[in-house]
């Protein structure tokens, strides 16, 4: 007995360091280096779940069973969407990537797939979405992510029982991991495999089989078994990141780590108690709205000048901003999302250079504004409208040549001395953001 216990041990010491020892291929940190350079994405929520007008949760919240939800892939004809203007949009907004929703909790998948009947094919529509999502991105260059969720609130074989949510739908039999693994791995076949190159698949629902955020103990009640998920993902395009929206510290075989309506640090959605990554390219996902779906009751949309706040603040701190849309079931985006899309893409044709490619600043944001860098440059932005004499002690840089606008290149005085900066500029009050580009030697 005692024998065999301890070649249990070796073999469970085995799979572990297995799962700990990935190292990524040159493919993927050439991806995860384009990936932090990007710093911006837009994010798709849609889906038959827009139908009702109610958001991305709407069969666990509204507590319908599996068969009167599956009745809405007979309703799901979205006539108006439009592959080419959808990509157009996020290229001219200034988004370099598109993080698109595939398959979400509800289970339906908006590809052809062989292993699920509740998918795009069987609508009215009966169009591949993300083949023609995948073809406009590849031909307009932009990079595409796929979202896809581990839990689902319809198959029998998902592991329910021990599921936080969809615990309404109807379900009575008994979850069998291993089937539902072996579904999970089919169709991310099929999504890695049918779709040219793919920038990342995004993971969503482990927290589903864990305690809520902020729990002492969050440790999942079953083995998602990521070693085998990970490493079909790196094996069959080893440039794909991974990103698995678990809100906690990034597992091994991850590539960048996510934050939910959250900036790295901040805690203001109660999802995020994880320490931020010192080793990962980060993520903040937000919403223009309230909602990630759409949602009629939904009226409130962030301003513009939130909006170039929230970038210019995750760039500071060294994230992308992946800023989500809810098209409505038709396939039509809001007035709304596209007004302040075409916003955001209208201020970084003059102030991209102070987001793309950059590094958090070397001091974290403050109540005047943040800082951005690059190798040769540092980029003062003061969004509180009012600044006209910033001080800042310490500053880590041996030599400042000159101080601009970079709206304009109007010079901006300043002193340094000392490793103590102040630079005196006029107060702007009618611009999100005054930027300021400080060259350095």
């Amino acid at each position: 007995m005692k024998k065999l216990l301890i070649i249990g041990l070796v073999l469970l010491f085995g799979l572990q360091l297995k799962a700990q020892d990935y190292v990524p291929a040159a493919s993927n940190l050439k991806q995860r280096a384009w990936f932090a350079d990007a710093r911006f994405g837009l994010f798709i929520h849609w889906g038959p779940f827009s139908i009702p007008g109610s958001g991305e949760w709407v069969m666990n919240e509204r507590k319908l069973n599996v068969h009167n939800y599956t009745n809405l892939k007979d309703f799901f004809n979205p006539v108006e969407f439009n592959a080419a203007q959808w990509v157009s949009m996020a290229k001219n907004a200034g988004m370099k990537y598109i993080t698109l929703i595939t398959r979400h909790h509800d289970g339906f998948s908006m590809w052809d797939t062989k292993y699920s009947d509740f998918n795009i094919m069987n609508t009215p529509y009966k169009k591949d979405i993300v083949k023609m999502m995948a073809d406009e991105c590849h031909k307009q260059g932009i990079q595409l992510y796929l979202y896809y969720s581990l839990l689902d609130w319809r198959r029998e074989d998902y592991p329910h029982e021990t599921g936080r949510t969809g615990q309404n739908s109807g379900r009575t039999g008994k979850g069998n991991y291993a089937s539902y693994l072996q579904f999970m791995k089919n169709q991310l076949t099929e999504l890695l495999t049918n779709y040219g190159e793919i920038g990342g698949i995004w993971f969503d629902g482990h927290w589903d089989q864990t305690e809520p955020e902020g729990a002492k103990d969050r440790t999942s009640r079953i083995d998602w078994k990521y070693n085998e998920i990970y490493g079909l993902i790196h094996k069959l395009q080893p440039q794909c990141m991974i990103g698995n929206n678990h809100h906690l510290t990034p597992f091994a075989g991850e590539d960048f780590q996510m934050f939910e309506r959250d900036l790295p640090g901040e805690n203001k959605s109660g999802l995020s108690f994880q320490k931020a990554s010192d080793q990962l390219p980060l993520e903040t996902c937000e919403t223009i709205s309230n909602s990630w779906g759409y949602n009629l009751s939904d009226t409130y949309y962030k301003s513009n000048k939130e909006l170039v706040h929230m970038l210019v603040k995750a760039a500071s701190l060294g994230s992308n901003l992946l800023l989500n849309i809810g098209p409505m079931p038709s396939g039509k985006i809001q007035p709304e999302f596209q007004d302040r899309l075409a916003g955001l893409g209208d201020w970084l044709k003059v102030y991209g250079e102070s987001i793309y490619s950059t590094k958090a600043g070397f001091i974290k944001p403050q109540t005047w504004g943040s800082i951005t860098q690059s190798d040769k440059k540092v980029y003062i932005h003061i969004v509180d409208g009012k600044t006209t004499t910033l001080d800042l002690e310490n500053v880590p840089l041996k030599k400042i040549k000159k101080a601009y606008l970079l709206k304009d290149k109007s010079a901006v005085n300043f002193t340094f001395k000392k490793s103590k900066l102040t630079i005196t500029a006029t107060a702007n009050t009618t611009e999100p953001d005054q930027v300021i580009v400080l060259e350095i030697g």
